[in-house]
This record gives structure tokens, sequence and C-alpha cells, in this order.
């Protein structure tokens, strides 16, 4: 009899282990919200959204206020449009802006929301509309890159010509052409 309950204990245990498992990935990785708060929807168009994925938090002076719901590519801008899930105790004014940000060197990347000073806050369903987009690492280097190259070509001497000879050219003399010393 105390096996019995020993093994049901064990498998109780085991049980609750895995459902904490279980919590912990999906809170870590973002893909579920386990509260039950309101929220209203606003949205925004960026050029270039880099690796903002569906479900990053949306920050507001590092705090989470929110989630991002959806990306799509706008068929008459071709920005992306990103909708984001905002906590309803959380108001920003209409004059606030979204940036896209990355936690960390090469961390993750969110939308942070700076507020601004109307009167007037967010409603559902409407657009944030001042907004900078992700700075790609990629386009970083390849500007310094270029600016580098840039900088060397103006400082170096012309190039000689192909075919032109590397030797210096022989000085003139004060002699006419074809008389002889």
């Amino acid at each position: 009899m105390a096996k019995k309950s020993t093994e049901t204990l064990v498998g109780v245990f085991v049980l609750l282990g895995i459902i904490a498992l279980a919590f912990l990935s999906l809170k870590a990785a973002n893909l579920a919200s386990f509260s039950a708060a309101k929220t209203y929807t606003v949205r925004a168009r960026f050029d270039n959204i880099g690796g903002l994925k569906k479900n990053a938090p949306v920050r507001s002076a590092g705090v989470s206020v929110g989630q991002v719901t959806s990306i799509t590519l706008d068929k008459n801008t071709y920005q992306g449009l990103v909708l984001m899930k905002i906590n309803e105790g959380v108001q920003f004014p209409v004059d606030s802006s979204a940036k896209i940000l990355t936690a960390g060197l090469l961390g993750d990347q969110y939308v942070g929301i700076e507020p601004g000073s109307d009167d007037k806050n967010l409603r559902n369903g409407d657009l944030i509309k001042q907004t900078q987009s992700a700075v790609v690492l990629e386009n970083l280097i390849g500007q310094l890159i270029f600016n580098k190259a840039a900088d060397a070509g103006s400082a170096a001497p012309p190039a000689p010509a192909p075919g032109a000879s590397l030797a210096p050219a022989p000085a003139a003399s004060a002699a006419e052409p074809g008389s002889k010393k």
C-alpha cells in the first residue's frame, strides 16, 4: 500500500513538473498570453520591419505594455503594417511614435512606443503615424565599408592608366630634338 501511494505522489510531481516546464516555455517564447486584461488595437506602418515577429513585445520606457498581433504588407504603400494589442490601462496620445528596437546586441526585436503630448489618446484601430524602421545590421556594415572605401579612394593618388609604365617619365632636356651634345 505504501509503495502505491509513493508511486502516485511521484507521478503527480512529474506531471506538475511537465506542466510548469510547458508554461515557462510558452512564456519564454512569448507564444502565450495568460493575462485576461482588456486591450485595444493600434496600427503602424514601417518601411522595414527587420526581424520583428508576431507576438513580439510592445514596450514603453522598457515596460511591456502590449504585443504584436500581426505583420502584413500594405499593398498600397508597400510598407510593413504592424498590428499591436495595447493593454487598455495604458493610454498613449495620438501623436505618439513607434520604433522597432533591438533588445541587446543580437537580441530579439520589439516595438517601442514613445508617448507624445497631445490631449487626445489613441483609440481602437487608430494608426500611429510617426514611425522609425528597424536598423538592419547588414545595411550599417555596407555603409561603413562603402564610406571607408570612398575615404581611401579620395586620399590615394590617382591610379595609372591601364598599360601605362610605372617608371618615371624622362626629364625634358634644353637641347632641341635631333641635336647631339
